[in-house]
This record gives C-alpha cells, sequence and structure tokens, in this order.
C-alpha cells in the first residue's frame, strides 16, 4: 500500500468520482437514445465507473509512482466519459441541461485528481 496506509475511502476525490458515477449511470437509464447504440452506454457506463475504481487500485498500491499511474488512468476515464457525454448531447440523447451539472462535477474532479497527481510527485 502507499506509505500513509489511509483507506481509498477516505480520499475525497474518490467520494466525488463515486458521486459522479453514480450520477452518470442514473442518466444513462432515462437516455432518449434508440436501443441499438447500446455499445456507446455501455462504454460510457465503463468509463464513469473506472474513474473511482483506479483511484481505488492506485491507493492499494506500494509506491507513490503507481498510485500517480492509476490517477493518470482516472483521469483519462474521465475525459473519455466527458467525451461521450458531449457525444450524447450533440446527438440529443442528452439535454445541455442534463450535461451542464455533469461537466461541472468533471471539471471539479480533474483538478482534485491533478492536485492529488501533484502532491505525490512533490514528495
Amino acid at each position: 500500500m502507499t506509505e500513509d496506509n489511509s483507506h481509498y475511502k477516505d480520499l475525497q476525490v474518490w467520494q466525488k468520482s463515486m458521486d459522479f458515477a453514480n450520477a452518470v449511470i442514473d442518466l444513462t437509464e432515462h437516455l432518449n437514445s434508440p436501443r441499438q447504440h447500446y455499445r456507446l452506454v455501455e462504454q460510457l457506463e465503463a468509463a464513469a465507473s473506472s474513474v473511482p475504481m483506479n483511484i481505488a487500485e492506485g491507493k492499494g498500491r506500494y509506491s507513490r509512482k503507481e498510485f500517480a499511474h492509476f490517477l493518470h488512468i482516472s483521469r483519462g476515464s474521465l475525459y473519455e466519459c466527458m467525451t461521450l457525454l458531449q457525444l450524447f448531447q450533440r446527438r440529443n440523447w442528452i439535454t445541455q441541461e442534463a450535461l451542464s451539472p455533469l461537466e461541472a462535477q468533471a471539471n471539479i474532479l480533474a483538478k482534485m485528481i491533478n492536485g492529488l497527481v501533484n502532491s505525490l510527485d512533490k514528495d
């Protein structure tokens, strides 16, 4: 595990990423998309759930370098998720009103992940 031995559930970034993933999955349950686009819906759900999963996995690793690596993967999943949501909005499967709060959450999460990566790099 990482040097400080605190649990991943104690990380605010993990908690907020769980809230984000939950909100995205809630959104997918009410999409206006035709059913044949289920692969994109599944990809969106996978990307959203990957954000907190990679934070947790990284926290469980043995070094700060490994933790930072998984935080980078988490951030990539976050950007993938936001790209899919923007595509869904362009396809009129979700409204701009549904997209905006998720974009705001994602921006906060990206800043939190970046801050955590930076703090790991300093030590």
